[in-house]
């Protein structure tokens, strides 16, 4: 479902990339793993990398309850959240027209800290199934005083856009007789064999044996 870009999240340089469809944003959210959380506080930007999770129209940000981003964004200052995935490095025949294929994120909005418990469990639920799909029913679920100390923001993503690269380096017509190889290098995340932890005794689950950050 596409929607209308706003001023801010309109895509203004090489448009053609641009991409509003609430399906293809919400692809490459459930594919990454981080994301940067972008505030300003007394004057002073702070960029900060954390997990998130995504139900439906809202993206859940969580971390300490005395960490500066939860402390500051849940004062209700804007916030501006971006995820990016790297497909390829683009070698072209010229340095100035090397780029990278990429697929990319941007949603701006208010956070909210959630202070409903229902709902408090229901966002790190969300948040551990997006990292790890099935984990969270096999593992120990977070306890009063876990909770108590873990803050968890609501963004609904509302006003956003993304912007995706796709295909071969393209060359200034002259440079396409330049003798340098040319092409993409394709690059993505690989799921490495598991390291059982040395006191662990369980025998390895299927979920695990079937991992992958690729969306079904």
């Amino acid at each position: 479902m596409s929607t209308n870009p706003t001023p801010r999240t309109r895509v203004v340089r090489e448009p053609d990339r641009a991409v509003y469809d609430r399906d293809a944003v919400n692809r490459i959210l459930d594919e990454a793993f981080l994301c940067h959380a972008g505030f300003v506080v007394d004057g002073q930007p702070f960029v900060i990398p954390t997990s998130y999770g995504r139900n439906g129209n809202v993206l859940y940000i969580h971390g300490s309850a005395a960490s500066r981003m939860l402390r500051n964004l849940d004062k209700g200052i804007p916030v501006c959240v971006t995820v990016t995935l790297l497909d390829g490095l683009v070698l072209a025949r010229s340095i100035f027209n090397h780029s990278m294929n990429y697929r990319s994120v941007v949603i701006l909005g208010t956070a909210t800290l959630i202070d409903d418990p229902v709902e408090k469990i229901a966002a790190l639920r969300a948040l551990s199934e997006h990292i790890l799909p099935q984990r969270w029913d096999d593992s120990r679920q977070p306890n009063e005083k876990e909770l108590k100390a873990t803050s968890v923001l609501r963004i609904p993503i509302d006003e956003f856009s993304a912007k995706v690269r796709v295909g071969p380096p393209i060359d200034d017509e002259p440079d396409y007789s330049f003798p340098t190889w040319a092409g993409v290098i394709p690059l993505d995340t690989r799921v490495g064999a598991p390291i059982r932890d040395e006191r662990c005794q369980r025998e390895f689950p299927e979920y695990l044996r079937n991992y992958t950050r690729t969306p079904k």
